[in-house]
């Protein structure tokens, strides 16, 4: 069970959107807040981001080729050629036929900056521990031979763009997904004093780690703290105390924050019936899966359904062009 993939997996509730962003000195283009997680990769030339909440010169990031940022909440922000430009509001994105991203050109005539940016739909109701744990900004500077798989996806993502071929639409979008997990891997072998606390810990450590393994295999199952801390190799005592250093939250809790999370995804993805999702998160009845779904998102199972997954044909999750549209990138 890769449970760092699992989570993300179940925090998910649309592929992501992305946009090719050129921008020509002197530019200036504000984004708001979006609902989950943003991205910028600088492709070529450089920039500066700076987050619309400190809005000073000296809080900005500057930015070179081969950057990656990671905005854990989507917070709002500028990209500009220098922090100084005036930032014009967002706008909407283009989309060519066939063409797996939309495309933004901003700025005047001077040096050309070109950027990959975007959002992952992250369902931020309920933030996993996991996400929760990561600074608000990661940003990852290119340095050769430091992080090599990103490196390589982000070398990976410049030549699909440059170079369209056939295949594009499906390798961008893939490649997109993969980022992800590329930028908290190298963000965590970059920080080794975080991996000593905290959710890294966790997925690191040989009694906690198996635990958790078993809670998000098979969250349906009758788990007790005794029966977790069997596969824990821990006192009951030991365990518990073990678990809530390290996840932050008691072992039962955390089961149940686990299948109240899956429970989600399963009706956000899937026409499986509520009685199907109450056996499979652990609920003997759908009265009780009912009221602990309500409990921990505020409506009822088939309200939240209905409102994640909107009348038709896409569905929840669509990520046609327009719909894409609709969400400006970063």
């Amino acid at each position: 069970m890769d449970i760092l993939t699992e989570v993300l997996a179940s925090m998910r509730t649309g592929r992501p959107v992305s946009v090719r962003t050129t921008g020509r000195a002197p530019f200036g283009l504000k984004l708001p807040p979006v609902a989950g997680a943003g991205f910028h990769v600088v492709l070529s030339g450089t920039c500066w981001l700076v987050p619309l909440e400190d809005a000073a010169p000296q809080t900005a990031l500057a930015l070179g080729p081969g950057d990656v940022v990671f905005l854990r909440d989507g917070r709002g922000h500028i990209l500009a050629d220098h922090p100084s430009t005036p930032a014009e509001t967002e706008r909407a994105s283009q989309f060519s036929p066939g063409s797996p991203l939309g495309t933004v050109n901003v700025g005047g005539e001077g040096a050309l900056t070109d950027l990959l940016c975007g959002n992952y739909h992250l369902d931020q109701t309920r933030p996993h521990p996991l996400v929760k744990q990561l600074p608000e900004i990661i940003h990852l500077r290119a340095e050769p031979f430091r992080h090599p798989e990103l490196a390589s996806a982000v070398q990976l993502l410049r030549a699909e763009l440059e170079q369209p071929r056939p295949g594009a639409a499906g390798i961008v979008p893939a490649l997109i997904d993969s980022l992800l997990l590329y930028i908290l891997r190298a963000w965590l072998e970059r920080h080794p004093a975080e991996q000593a606390r905290g959710w890294a810990a966790a997925l690191a450590d040989t009694s906690i780690a198996p635990a958790l393994a078993a809670i998000h295999d098979k969250p349906g199952s009758p788990w007790t703290v005794e029966s977790l801390a069997v596969r824990a190799g821990l006192s009951r005592a030991a365990f518990a105390r073990r678990f809530n250093d390290l996840v932050g939250e008691p072992p039962m809790a955390y089961l149940t924050r686990w299948r109240m999370t899956t429970a989600a995804r399963l009706l956000r993805e899937s026409e499986s019936p509520l009685s199907a999702v109450a056996a499979r998160t652990g609920y003997g009845s759908e009265y009780a899966f009912a009221k602990a779904f309500k409990r921990a998102h505020g409506q009822p199972p088939g309200g939240y359904r209905r409102q994640m997954r909107p009348a038709g044909p896409e569905g929840a999750g669509s990520d046609t062009a327009a719909d894409a549209q609709l969400i400006v990138p970063g």
